[in-house]
């Protein structure tokens, strides 16, 4: 910083397409603080340097910066700014605890690797104050390469371009032909003559494609470029993928460009030459695909039955089978085997094994060495997902693994009450997100309780297991809900330092009669009844509880034999 004259750098937890989970190459946010969880975005100052996260990994921030001389900044909590609050501040001298005096900083980031969007804000709030903006400049990957190169650092992951295959039409449910005339429609109707897609999820999801670049997220590198009547694909496979500029450069005058900001890397943002118009807006490809057609649908229950029935092989062998000195890394590698046996092609994220006080840790990682061993009472908290050929696949269960406190068994209850109230919830046309979370989480709030994390994300088809734009929690935007959408139900309540209770299905959104949405249960696998206080439910819950189990019953017995289906029968009686 000190060398290119910048007084503040900024490093977002990203790559160049405003992926949520990236390949191991793009972390340099993890490389420069240790922090590890996916949401992280770091501003470092001459003598100090600030990690902002949500809380989801609250926890798992306090411990992986311990030491470390980064203040944690947790989003969401009275009296923390966002980063470009915290940005304007300095600007403005506002802040006096470890900044000292910014007046007109020069402020440096990766343009390749920050939001168009984000870039475009901090170009707004922070230039009139004074703020010199320079992006050239990636400092995180030439420390990374140099320490690697005096062998103070590991190597930097490379990437190494996996195999890009075709999704069936039985699972994708409509051609490409398809989906390229609904997207030059809706690019005719804001005159738009290219169309650039940066997002992996939109481009995997536009061509019927999937890949491997990405752990868990079946996608590949790559670039498009729609125009009206043909299209270019830059990826990283065929070798073309960083002509993307150029090609965007060579657009001719007159002619006008889309491409979403937030998706679009700040360096994209400002490729196209000064006669090209612009349209700075949401990819209309985000809800085409959010939107699951017939097939998708029909796909995605199918590949729900089969993992409940891994599922239920799981929990048979946690609770019935697992070895004494079995401990949480080899409790989640055991559930990966258990998928792979069957149909999943891998994880859709790593598998979560949480013991005891670790599942108070909203995002934990079992280490692979030195793990907790599993005891014999109390919660193990389990949150994982598959990548089927037909789906993917997001579910958690939290298992007794032995005997439970009153406490537990009524806090279980409770969890189970506030997923039963989004689960039976009827939306109504002006009803968006983030009412569905406030409901949800009533029966939480009649207790004095709360969970520090969303409520419910989108899912994609044989794609990311987070899929925008229905993302539901107390701090997003009110996104409208749309029929056919697939998303999570999964709240639950944490005790730092005892245990987590979480739980999790899939539901999609689907249109009734009477233009109401009302919410399907598509994951197929019992709840925990040893932790379920019926005392504690209505009588509207209770009903809701036994016909669901009725339902995984008679789904997923020709799916097991033996001591599995034995062990189902006894899970789903009624309670």
């Amino acid at each position: 910083m000190k060398y290119y004259g910048i007084q503040v750098y900024y490093v977002p937890s990203g790559d160049p397409h405003g992926s949520e989970f990236v390949h191991d190459h793009f972390k340099c946010c993890e490389f420069l603080t240790g922090f590890s969880g996916e949401n992280a975005t770091l501003i470092v100052l001459p003598e100090s340097a600030f990690l902002w996260t949500d809380g989801r990994f609250f926890l798992q921030a306090e411990q992986e910066l311990a030491g470390s001389g980064i203040t944690l900044m947790k989003i969401g909590e009275t009296g923390v700014p966002t980063p470009l609050g915290f940005l304007t501040a300095l600007a403005e001298g506002t802040l006096n605890d470890r900044t000292g005096e910014y007046d007109g900083y020069v402020l440096g980031f990766d343009g390749s690797t920050v939001s168009g969007a984000s870039g475009m804000r901090f170009e707004d709030e922070l230039e009139d104050l004074g703020v010199e903006i320079v992006t050239e400049h990636d400092l995180a990957s030439e420390i990374w390469d140099d320490m690697a190169e005096r062998g103070q650092a590991p190597a930097r992951p490379v990437i190494e371009a996996g195999e890009i295959w075709e999704l069936p039409i039985d699972s994708a449910g409509e051609t490409v032909d398809s989906k390229f005339t609904r997207v030059r429609e809706a690019m005719a109707e804001r005159s738009a003559d290219y169309l650039l897609v940066s997002d992996l999820m939109e481009i995997a999801w536009l061509f019927n494609l999937r890949g491997s670049d990405i752990a868990y997220t079946p996608v590949f590198y790559a670039y498009a470029l729609i125009g009206p009547v043909s299209a270019r694909l830059f990826t990283m496979a065929h070798g073309n993928y960083d002509e993307i500029t150029d090609a965007i450069t060579a657009i001719e005058t007159g002619k006008t460009i889309w491409y979403d900001p937030e998706t679009t890397s700040y360096a994209l943002c400002y490729a196209a030459g000064d006669g090209v118009g612009l349209v700075e807006e949401t990819s209309p490809i985000q809800r085409m695909k959010a939107a699951k057609n017939d097939i998708e649908l029909a796909a995605s229950k199918r590949a729900h039955v089969r993992d409940g029935a891994a599922m239920v092989r799981y929990l048979n062998y946690i609770k019935n089978h697992r070895p004494d000195d079995l401990n949480e890394y080899e409790a989640g590698r055991k559930l990966d085997a258990i998928r792979l046996e069957g149909s999943a092609i891998s994880p859709s994220f790593e598998t979560i094994a949480a013991y005891g006080a670790n599942g108070a840790i909203i995002h934990y990682t079992a280490p692979p060495y030195d793990s907790a061993l599993i005891g014999q009472e109390g919660f193990l908290l389990v949150d994982s997902g598959g990548q089927y050929m037909d789906g993917t696949t997001d579910i958690t269960r939290t298992i007794a693994v032995g005997p439970l406190t009153q406490e537990m068994i009524d806090n279980y209850t409770h969890v189970l009450r506030s997923h039963i109230a989004m689960a039976t919830a009827v939306i109504g046309p002006d009803q968006t997100g983030r009412w569905l979370d406030s409901i949800s989480r009533e029966p939480l709030k009649e207790i004095g309780l709360d969970f520090n994390h969303g409520l419910s994300h989108g899912v994609g088809h044989v794609l990311s297991v987070h899929e925008p734009p229905n993302i539901m929690s107390k701090i997003a935007d009110p996104q409208p809900l749309i029929p056919g959408m697939i998303m999570s139900d999964e709240p639950g309540l944490y005790f730092e330092g005892r245990y987590g209770i979480r739980i999790e299905n899939e539901v999609y959104c689907r249109l009734r009669e009477d233009r109401n949405i009302v919410l399907d249960t598509i994951t197929f696998c019992p709840y925990e009844r040893d932790a379920i206080n019926k005392d504690l439910l209505t009588d509207a819950e209770l009903k809701w509880i036994n016909e669901y189990h009725s339902l995984v019953y008679r789904t997923l017995t020709p799916l097991l034999e033996g001591d599995d289906l034995r062990f189902l029968g006894e899970a789903c009686r009624e309670i």
